[in-house]
């Protein structure tokens, strides 16, 4: 299946450090070489990269290690294929716009059964990925019920994606990364884990390539940074793992809001 990556920040950051674990399980660690792309929210814009070929090879997946785009929200993802061909247009993050907002998404896992229980009218997917039309049904379920007007509080509406996402993990392996700028979501199926770097700051060792990094010298004492993830991917910290139902909300680095429902009824 893919990896998942994701950051909330309450600065802009750069995701180098866990970029650069992240790209080498896409060939050298990881069997993930069917594409990977990334999205950096920069206010309501957003600068999308994507690539069909493996991260661990990508020049754009270089430049991207090389270039510290600085971000509040970034969401990425490596992809081995299962559903649709290698493509750009089966490339995860995936983008769609609504309230006036830039929605992004990203899937791990695999969908059985769903295609006639998922139908979309507004929002229609470009590729063949059972991940974007899960997105689309997603938005537009959403739409449906909040309306054309965005909610001042948009914490029903997560927690309404979040029944949605529980609807959609009934059919298989479903865990999932949306945002729409400001919020940052983490949905569990399986895989998936967080951890929240804070002040006094430290040093952080990566699993998947010999990288060290102190975060004490590239920090201030005010930041607040959360990366989320299908894997940890450091040594020697501590990572929070979520379990199957779990869904978390972020906001400039802060845990807003949490859901722990091991089952579904």
């Amino acid at each position: 299946m893919c990896e998942l990556l994701a950051m909330s920040a309450n600065v802009p950051t750069d995701i180098v450090f866990s970029f650069t674990g992240l790209v080498e399980r896409g060939g050298v660690t990881g069997p993930h070489v069917d594409g990977w792309g990334i999205a950096f929210y920069e206010g309501k814009g957003n600068r999308i990269f994507k690539d069909v070929s493996p991260s661990c090879d990508s020049h754009i997946a270089k430049l991207i290690k090389s270039y510290p785009i600085k971000s509040e929200v970034v969401i990425s993802h490596i992809r081995q294929a299962n559903s649709g061909g290698v493509s750009l247009e089966n490339t995860h993050p995936f983008n769609r716009v609504l309230w006036g907002r830039n929605w992004t998404y990203a899937h791990n896992g695999q969908l059985t059964d769903y295609e006639s229980k998922f139908l979309t009218h507004s929002f229609k997917p470009v590729g063949e990925t059972d991940s974007e039309l899960a997105f689309c049904w997603i938005i537009e379920q959403v739409a449906n019920k909040f309306g054309e007007k965005e909610p001042l509080d948009m914490i029903p509406v997560y927690e309404y994606i979040s029944e949605l996402a529980d609807r959609l993990r009934l059919h298989g392996v479903f865990n999932m990364i949306i945002s729409d700028g400001m919020n940052l979501m983490a949905y569990c199926s399986n895989n998936l884990c967080y951890i929240t770097r804070r002040a006094p700051f430290g040093k952080a060792k990566l699993k998947d390539t010999d990288v060290t990094i102190d975060f004490d010298k590239e920090t201030t004492p005010n930041d607040i940074v959360t990366v989320i993830a299908t894997r940890p991917l450091t040594t020697n910290e501590q990572w929070e793992i979520l379990s199957a139902g779990d869904w978390c909300l972020f906001r400039l680095g802060e845990l807003i809001s949490f859901s722990h429902k091991a089952t579904i009824e």
